[in-house]
């Protein structure tokens, strides 16, 4: 059957939970033109909802989309021209919240080609660099695998993703940090004439990238401790994982590194070195887990890197953020699911959003965590309820 809202009697449950330090809770979407989805206009449970359809229908379209409303971005790191649904050239995504204080706020972003991104909220124009933070999310999907097998920049990508929203200074100074190089790159291009403006420039950069380098330092110890826990309750302890940061930065500074490699940088016309180059290295017993760990294990490392990604955000903002779960249980076993559905589902758990393709398994995965879900099917960018929350 299709959706009949209930926003009076979900209203009355989130306002008689609502506390200080509870999540923002996303009330209701509406999509226009953004990939397969023409329009749609929905509304969820404040704890789980699942999603369920035939590959290619839309279930991934609509968590992207929820992302998006996050971070003003796709998760998947596909660029807003492949967004627009054929045939447009916009597309707009919008969101209701109730957020800690118990007021109701609504975002919107917009996009047009050749045009700026527009980004309101309730009704005002907003800076996207503030927004960043303000509903934290946590994306799960196999385009995870790409952080395994790809380039340091997907593993970078993650990693900024996740700190900024937890520390706009961090995303600020990257911000900066990226127009200077590239300020630098073009001189290098172009062939350095003023060797003063040079220096500047690298006196800047070296600032920036200090404090860049500190916060993903700190940041990875917790990062690699809480992976590893993930990925001993996921696996029952069978083997263990790590995490480790490697940087140009390691042990000097930039502005150093930057005169020892001016000559290299001429030859090569870009900056050879600095904190776009650093990388976040993934071993399982002390081996790549790229090239020794299996499908399953690879898969159960990312689950937990993820997994990790959302215990140390909850911790830092104080309540969990929302969860996007992208046909993750495909392929586990029954232990490995349950053990993922524990790690998620504890009293204080938040907001979720499941996906799979599997009528029958997504009816009994939230089976014994929570009364308050809803359920939707997906046909061709197109969502309907076909079960009222209990």
């Amino acid at each position: 059957m299709k959706f009949c809202p209930n926003s009076q009697r979900i209203m009355v449950y989130l306002r008689s939970n609502q506390k200080s330090g509870t999540m923002p809770t996303l009330l209701k979407t509406v999509i226009a033109d953004f990939r397969n989805i023409v329009f749609q206009e929905l509304e969820f449970s404040p704890k789980i909802n699942c999603i369920w359809g035939d590959n290619g229908s839309g279930k991934t379209n609509l968590l992207d989309a929820i992302y998006y409303m996050s971070m003003t971005k796709s998760a998947l790191g596909i660029s807003d021209s492949f967004n627009f649904r054929h045939g447009t050239d916009a597309f707009t995504i919008s969101g209701t919240y109730l957020m800690q204080s118990g007021l109701e706020s609504r975002f919107s972003v917009g996009v047009k080609k050749g045009e700026e991104k527009k980004l309101r909220c309730d009704g005002k124009n907003c800076r996207i660099a503030e927004h960043i933070g303000r509903l934290p999310a946590v994306f799960v999907s196999p385009s995870d695998i790409s952080l395994v097998s790809d380039s340091p920049e997907e593993r970078r990508r993650f990693i900024n993703s996740v700190i900024s929203q937890m520390d706009q200074e961090y995303m600020f100074r990257l911000q900066q940090y990226n127009r200077l190089l590239a300020q630098r790159n073009a001189l290098l291009r172009d062939g350095v004439g003023d060797m003063s403006l040079l220096a500047v420039i690298d006196a800047k950069m070296s600032t920036l990238a200090e404090g860049i380098y500190e916060r993903r330092r700190d940041f990875c110890e917790p990062l690699a401790a809480a992976v590893n826990d993930c990925y001993h309750r996921l696996s029952n302890g069978r083997e263990s994982v790590s995490v480790r940061y490697r940087s140009d930065l390691d042990g000097t500074d930039l502005e150093t590194l930057l005169q020892k490699s001016i000559e290299r940088d001429r030859i090569m016309k870009y900056t050879t070195v600095g904190v776009q180059r650093d990388d976040f290295l993934f071993s399982m017993d002390d081996y790549p887990i790229r090239r020794c760990g299996s499908q399953g294990q690879q898969k159960t490392f990312l689950l937990s890197l993820k997994m990790a990604q959302f215990e140390l955000m909850r911790t830092s903002f104080g309540f969990p953020p929302l969860l996007l779960l992208d046909d993750v249980f495909d392929k586990l076993d029954f232990n490995r699911t349950s053990n993922l559905l524990k790690l998620v589902s504890g009293d204080d758990f938040g907001q979720i959003f499941i996906t799979d393709s599997n009528k029958v398994r997504m009816e009994k995965l939230p089976s014994g965590v929570t009364g308050d879900r809803f359920f939707f099917e997906t046909q061709n960018g197109c969502f309907s309820r076909t079960e009222d929350m209990r």
